[in-house]
């Protein structure tokens, strides 16, 4: 394995791409997006993340431009606890269990990194055809260039062009119920841990720190499929939906006030059957198995993805071995958990005696702890 091909400059490409230079393969990376911007949004870094941000020798960077903190609560509309999920230092005593950070400062540290690493990026780029010619896979991109390689990584994301190319239209995400709100506020002196809200009809809200001063308010619960909300309208929705919160989210909810910084998206999810690759070219993160954000584990199951392809192309097996061995450490694994996190949305919409989302959570933290 001697050089590879990342299509998608997300989390998960960028992760695959370090994790690809540190074992000494030489990597070419495309990404649609000329601007290769990302929305201002926090993210979630649970303990399993840091541990592979800190293989990729990027850990005290983004601990240092985030908000470290312990575990996680979960309350009632009213403020009273209902449990308490303590956090573990998996990724070792120097790193905290958990950490909010924003999606901005992660990607800088993540493309500082990668060509600081000698991955070759091109922007404004993505493939037209990937040709598998058995001994490597010549592939011809939108610059008109073509160029061969010992492996294709298709990491573009949910709606993935690659996974079209390899298994055609069989595998789309699909709607599951809910849509994420998220919206940047100050943060509360007294709100030092993510806090999630239990008891709204279909959904939760909550709080996540993302930095000394900031952190984001979310909500997550059914919403309709076809609905607009107009774009003026977005932060007084956002609002109508928390408004039977009390205590701390009501005066966060009262904060919520400029339509353009509310960042909603419908829930699609969608896992594809093993294995998720095709002679050189393989899957990894989200256009695999794109989950829903009720377990914080996207990001995360991204960077697995690439670390293990990374350390298993280091290896000097066979390609067959390689993309056979990715799978036994990895379908499973993220298997449950896309499970898990559907579960947690399906009880939150349809009420059940048997839910128990901050168990099952507390049971999938135990998950994530487990060696990749």
């Amino acid at each position: 394995m001697n050089k590879t091909l990342v299509i998608g400059g997300g989390i998960g490409g960028l992760s695959a791409a370090l994790a690809l230079r540190k074992a000494g393969i030489a990597v070419d990376l495309v990404e649609i997006n000329r601007e290769w911007t990302v929305y201002h949004v926090g993210i979630v870094v649970q303990g399993n993340a840091l541990r592979a941000m800190s293989v990729l020798g990027i850990a005290e960077k983004c601990v240092a431009a985030g908000f470290p903190y312990e575990g996680l609560e979960f309350r009632d509309l009213d403020n009273h606890l209902l449990a308490d999920i303590p956090g573990d230092r998996i990724a070792g005593p120097h790193l905290p269990a958990d950490l909010g950070l924003t999606r901005p400062a992660l990607h800088k540290v993540l493309t500082d990194a990668v060509r600081e690493a000698g991955v070759s990026v091109r922007l404004g780029v993505t493939f037209t055809d990937i040709a598998d010619r058995g001994a490597s896979a010549t592939v011809t991109f939108t610059d008109g260039t073509s160029s061969e390689y010992d492996l294709v990584i298709g990491a573009d994301g949910a709606y993935s062009k690659v996974r079209t190319a390899l298994f055609g239209n069989t595998y789309e995400p699909t709607f599951t119920g809910q849509g994420v709100w998220r919206y940047n506020v100050p943060r509360p002196p007294e709100m030092t841990r993510a806090v999630m809200y239990a008891g709204l009809e279909t959904g939760k809200c909550g709080f996540i720190p993302l930095t000394p001063d900031t952190g984001y308010v979310l909500l997550v619960q059914a919403e309709s499929a076809t609905e607009r909300i107009p774009e003026d309208k977005l932060a007084e929705s956002f609002r109508a939906r928390l408004a039977r919160c009390t205590g701390p989210m009501a005066r966060l909810r009262d904060q919520i006030t400029d339509s353009s910084l509310v960042v909603y998206r419908p829930l699609h999810a969608v896992f594809l059957p093993a294995p998720w690759y095709k002679g050189r070219v393989v899957l990894l993160g989200d256009a695999a198995h794109a989950t829903t954000p009720h377990l914080g584990q996207g990001a995360a199951q991204a960077m697995e993805d690439g670390i293990v392809i990374a350390e298993l192309c280091g290896s000097g097996a066979p390609v067959e071995e390689v993309l056979a061995g990715y799978m036994r450490r990895r379908y499973e694994r993220c298997k449950l958990i896309y499970e898990g996190s559907l579960q947690i949305g399906e009880w939150e919409q349809h009420h059940s005696p048997d839910a128990d989302p901050a168990g099952l959570t507390a049971r999938m933290r135990a998950l994530f702890a487990q060696e990749i």
